[in-house]
């Protein structure tokens, strides 16, 4: 989008007259294997590459996506009624088509009809028609396991929520949003054709599912030198056949040697192309770019969620739906040169074989499904290999999905950091302690084996002291998977004592532990920004020239020579393609207004902000930026407007009742202020800023005691944060 369009469009939403004014020169990514290809669509493929069409006919990715038929549609539409906390859904069908009756986003009943259906197993979600050109998933959804398993039957895919036409997770909210949330790894060669102006989509497919040129890239290069050769022509060399991402690995052979019992590849793998082509949405990840195709980089086209607090338990395992790729490159089998294709058949996508015999192609039978491993019963639930090294987490409440990361169950980190473990998924009837001490018993005690990153990362993100050399020692040792190192990077931006660490990062080996430097410099002050952030803004990986525009830009440009700001300036375009990759998500304009404000252009913030309400009001970091915004250029009577219209629709947002009570305390009304800051300590009593906020204003207001009380509650929650501990000490002096 070039610049002329961007300002046009923001201008035409009526949220500014003005806005991004940086030209947008940046340099993009070079894919030239890709340049000036076209998409043929699976017919072009089918006639030479019968067996894998036949394969991956029936697939999941073959049915990611459907027109809603008889045939397609899975779930009950005979007039049944399915009801969600007071909310009645009806399904009905007739000859024209599949309808719903619910409530719709005004609150008042709506009868919509199901275009699409959107997966197959073990639920079907089905997408209705919005207007403009929106596709929106409905959150009642069908589950299509067999009745013996609990299926065939409707149900609510948020059972625990009171979802009212005000909240996000409302079917017709932007979060259930097809076009912007789902699309690009549901279909082929999506254009998502967002128009901001409009605030419309012309949503557009090569292939209405996952298809052939999903993985393989666009095929129209391939077919030309096919047809060539079939008119007897020209024959290719070898590799030359035009196939944008080939997974053929000729060096790819396990052998078990005399004496192992684990296979070994007879060749090292030389590259990731394969995984980085599944990964792109197999992971949890912010895509930079609208031309993404199958072979290239995946940090030049995304940025990938690291080992976060909200995204994955402290020692890897996965918490929130964060897919497999993140899991599977901390595992020792990536380590040792597995790729998904040695398990999964890249085009039925069923594993290679049936239970443990998957396992055996590498794994030695008399050493491992035995009873002398596994001390289970042969054929019992704790004698399967997956059960134990690929535990299952639900989703969607009916989709157990198994972690990737193929680790060695450790009951022991249960007890001392709290995460989950294998044991304790069958034997829910005993303690993580008789789980730790079985298998200690079994396999001997757990000091023979090295310290788990787990415990540096747990300790880390409590903020504990001891964590400092625990990390970097993991930051240090490139034995470790680069995604925990990564981790341990922004983690230690916490300890000054360790900075000199994140400079070493700046020339890791490894893309994703520079990214991970990049985002921990934010808070090391601004002589070693301009020190180490600026080199990144050169980086050969652009998720991490992106991540280095954002902490650069938090230097005040008269810091800067006149040719670092050249290049600054030059870089930020760059930035500005990526959040506009995204211009239909809020989140992308929040981005540009922390950009802008940095850079202390006001009123792009501003205009970027107010973008970001307008395109979802339910999106509540906007909110909150625009109401900073307005409060550090003075205008906290704006900012009060802006924080009380977020109150009607986020009643317990905690952070909306922090904001108002710090506006409260600049307005001088000590009183109204503790109590909006006594209700942020209650609706999030796990955050130690709002907990330590409200300790000082009541200290402020005289009741020392009552401050002291709150923090010492606050210390038993977060036993190391100096703020809590510091101001302890001083009110006891008191």
């Amino acid at each position: 989008m070039t610049t002329a369009r961007i300002v046009g469009a923001v201008a035409a939403t009526g949220v500014a007259a003005t806005v991004m004014i940086l030209v947008l020169r940046g340099r993009g990514v070079d894919h030239p294997a890709a340049a000036d290809l076209e998409y043929v669509g699976r017919t072009a493929c089918a006639s030479c590459h019968a067996e894998q069409v036949e394969r991956w006919s029936g697939s999941h990715h073959d049915l990611a996506m459907q027109e809603a038929t008889s045939q397609s549609v899975l779930a009950d539409f005979d007039d049944v009624a399915f009801t969600h906390r007071a909310i009645t859904t009806t399904f009905t069908s007739t000859d024209s088509g599949f309808f719903v009756q619910t409530q719709g986003k005004d609150g008042l009943p709506a009868e919509i009809e199901v275009i699409y259906t959107f997966g197959v197993y073990p639920l079907q979600q089905y997408l209705v028609a919005a207007p403009g050109g929106r596709l929106q998933a409905l959150n009642v959804a069908w589950d299509s396991r067999p009745p013996t398993d609990g299926g065939q039957r409707w149900f609510h895919l948020y059972p625990d929520v009171e979802v009212t036409p005000e909240d996000p997770l409302h079917w017709a909210r932007p979060q259930q949003n097809w076009n912007r949330t789902c699309a690009e790894c549901h279909s082929t060669n999506v254009e998502r054709g967002f128009d901001l102006a409009t605030q419309r989509y012309t949503t557009t497919w090569t292939d209405i599912d996952v298809s052939c040129e999903a993985c393989h890239g666009p095929g129209s290069q391939h077919v030309s030198v096919a047809e060539r050769v079939a008119r007897g022509e020209s024959q290719p060399a070898s590799g030359g056949w035009g196939v944008i991402v080939n997974v053929n690995d000729p060096g790819r052979r396990w052998t078990i040697r005399p004496g192992d019992s684990i296979a070994s590849r007879d060749e090292p793998r030389m590259s990731d192309r394969e995984i980085e082509t599944c990964a792109h949405c197999h992971s949890r990840r912010t895509t930079l770019t609208e031309n993404h195709a199958p072979g290239h980089t995946l940090l030049d086209d995304d940025i990938l969620g690291l080992l976060r607090e909200d995204l994955y338990y402290a020692d890897g395992q996965i918490l929130d739906e964060v897919y497999e790729y993140g899991s599977f490159v901390q595992s020792r089998m990536y380590r040792a040169g597995v790729t998904c294709s040695d398990c999964h058949d890249p085009h039925s996508l069923a594993v290679g074989a049936p239970g443990n015999a998957l396992c055996s192609q590498c794994h030695l039978t008399s050493t491992y499904d035995s009873p002398s491993h596994h001390f289970h019963e042969e054929e019992s639930a704790g004698a399967q290999c997956v059960d134990c090294h690929m535990p299952e987490r639900t989703y969607m409440v009916v989709d157990q999905r198994r972690d990737h990361s193929l680790r060695i169950p450790r009951p022991d980190l249960s007890v001392t950091i709290g995460v989950p473990n294998a044991c304790a998924t069958c034997h829910t009837d005993r303690s993580n302690v008789w789980a730790a001490e079985t298998v200690a018993a079994w396999y001997g005690p757990v000091e023979r084996h090295p310290s788990h990153y787990g415990e540096a990362i747990d300790a880390g993100r409590s903020g504990d002291p001891a964590a400092e050399s625990a990390l970097a020692a993991l930051v240090t040792d490139t034995s470790r998977p680069p995604i925990v190192r990564a981790t341990a990077l922004t983690l230690l931006s916490a300890y000054p004592g360790s900075f000199d660490l994140l400079q070493r990062g700046l020339a890791d080996a490894s893309p994703l532990v520079r990214l991970g430097t990049a985002m921990a410099l934010g808070t090391v002050g601004e002589e070693r920004v301009r020190a180490w952030a600026y080199p990144l803004l050169d980086d050969s990986v652009r998720s991490i020239r992106i991540e280095a525009v954002r902490v650069v830009a938090t230097v005040p440009r008269a810091n800067w020579t006149d040719e670092q700001r050249s290049t600054i300036d030059d870089a930020i375009p760059e930035y500005v393609d990526a959040q506009m990759t995204n211009a239909d998500h809020p989140g992308s304009w929040v981005n540009l207004g922390d950009l802008y404000a940095a850079l202390g252009v006001v009123e792009d913030a501003r205009a970027a902000y107010e973008t970001g309400i307008t395109l979802d009001s339910t999106y509540l970091p906007a909110r909150l930026n625009l109401a900073d915004l307005l409060r550090a250029t003075g205008r906290d009577d704006l900012g009060e407007d802006v924080l009380m219209a977020a109150l009607e629709t986020f009643p317990e947002a905690a952070e909306v009742h922090h904001a108002i009570g710090l506006l409260r305390v600049r307005q001088q009304d000590a009183s109204t202020a503790i109590e909006w800051l006594e209700r942020a300590v209650r609706f999030s009593p796990e955050n130690a800023r709002f907990a330590y906020v409200y300790g000082v204003a009541l200290a402020s207001a005289g009741e020392v005691e009552r401050a002291i009380g709150v923090l010492e509650a606050a210390l038993e929650r977060h036993p190391y944060d100096r703020n809590i501990r510091d101001a302890i000490g001083a009110y006891r002096q008191q």
